[in-house]
């Protein structure tokens, strides 16, 4: 994935909703060069912590770099503070990284999400973009050349009241629109939850589907 160029790297779809019970993050695993699948088992969404998730879109070599950084921040966060960084604290972190690169106009080619718990309990999505701004989504929110789609399915089905289980379902449907119409996303969905327990993965084959 490091030697494609970054003017080439373009399309995803990544996604993310915050639930009753949680947070639900989705991603598609295609990594496009142009009318190229450069690769089918990328990893767009990145543990950083127990309960905090980033996804990335754009250049691959960014997202996993930058995704290297804020664990190494948060590492030493804990270790300064003997507390561990919510998800508000992960997001100034996230911002002042890219932030700093960018005012050196040589920025990370990626639109970034973290998902996750705040300190008070409650769950929350930041959008970062390649400039460092950080945006609180208080529902849902998507990035990537396929999430015109999947906001099309989000904004007519989402509801304040999803369980996390209903948000699995709702995330995988989001992500298969896209997948059916952009290009750049496709080869499988990666799916996430950040809730009480932490993060963990969820394979669709478990997903009980609901309905709202």
């Amino acid at each position: 994935m490091e030697s494609i160029e970054r003017e080439q790297k373009k399309g995803t779809t990544t996604l993310a909703l915050v639930c009753k019970d949680g947070v639900v993050i989705a991603a598609d695993r295609r990594a496009a060069m142009g009318y190229l699948i450069a690769s089918k088992t990328t990893r767009k969404i990145f543990k950083i912590s127990d309960y905090v998730a980033m996804t990335i879109a754009g250049s691959a070599a960014d997202g996993q770099k930058l995704a290297e950084y804020l664990k190494a921040e948060m590492q030493l966060y804990r270790l300064s503070r003997d507390k561990e960084p919510s998800l508000t604290v992960a997001a100034n972190m996230l911002s002042n990284i890219v932030f700093s690169r960018a005012k050196s106009f040589i920025p990370y080619y990626v639109q970034l999400i973290l998902a996750g718990q705040e300190e008070d309990g409650s769950f929350a999505v930041y959008n970062l973009d390649m400039g460092g701004s950080t945006s609180k989504e208080v529902d849902y929110t998507a990035t990537g050349s396929g999430s015109p789609m999947a906001f099309g399915v989000l904004e007519d089905d989402y509801t304040n009241n999803l369980s996390s289980q209903q948000g699995l379902d709702l995330a995988r449907r989001a992500l298969i629109a896209a997948i059916k119409r952009d290009l750049a996303s496709g080869d499988g969905i990666q799916l996430v939850i950040v809730d009480g327990k932490g993060y963990r993965e969820v394979k669709t084959e478990d997903l009980v589907y609901a309905t709202k």
